[in-house]
């Protein structure tokens, strides 16, 4: 099933084939940000102080919720396109998941497949890293009923 580009979020394999597919970093690169522009753009309501991922030097907001079939949802924006393009990475890693299958996820095992460990700078690192840490939060959070 090819969508062509309208189908958000590509799919995890799509992308882990298009990296296999690249010859260099600068590759890869320039497909993160190829993947960034087509993570949908959040209203300016949408980025809220408590909605800031803390960690990451770019600008990040995340929100999260459990759709009625019980699968984890992501929505999130940043003001870097390579951001967004990690972004969109990890949206599609965890589309379709519970929130415990998102909590059981290796995404320190997908990052080092995709070249992503030993390619991003520190800083970059770390705020993928803190994004990882958030949506983990949320996810715990969703698992955990409120009061216990």
């Amino acid at each position: 099933m090819n969508a062509g580009q309208s189908a958000f979020p590509p799919t995890l394999q799509s992308i882990e084939t298009e990296f296999e597919s690249m010859e260099d970093w600068d590759e890869r690169y320039e497909f993160l940000v190829e993947l960034g522009r087509e993570l949908p753009s959040s209203s300016d309501e949408f980025k809220t102080p408590e909605r800031v991922v803390k960690g990451c030097m770019s600008h990040v907001w995340m929100a999260t919720c459990v759709n009625p079939l019980g699968h984890f949802e992501i929505q999130a924006d940043s003001d870097s396109l390579i951001v967004k393009g990690l972004l969109v990475i990890l949206i599609s890693a965890l589309a379709s998941k519970t929130s415990a299958e998102v909590l059981a996820f290796d995404t320190q095992e997908l990052f080092d497949r995709l070249g992503l460990s030993q390619h991003l700078s520190a800083n970059r690192r770390n705020g993928l890293h803190a994004m990882v840490a958030r949506i983990r939060q949320l996810a715990f959070e969703a698992e955990t009923p409120e009061g216990t």
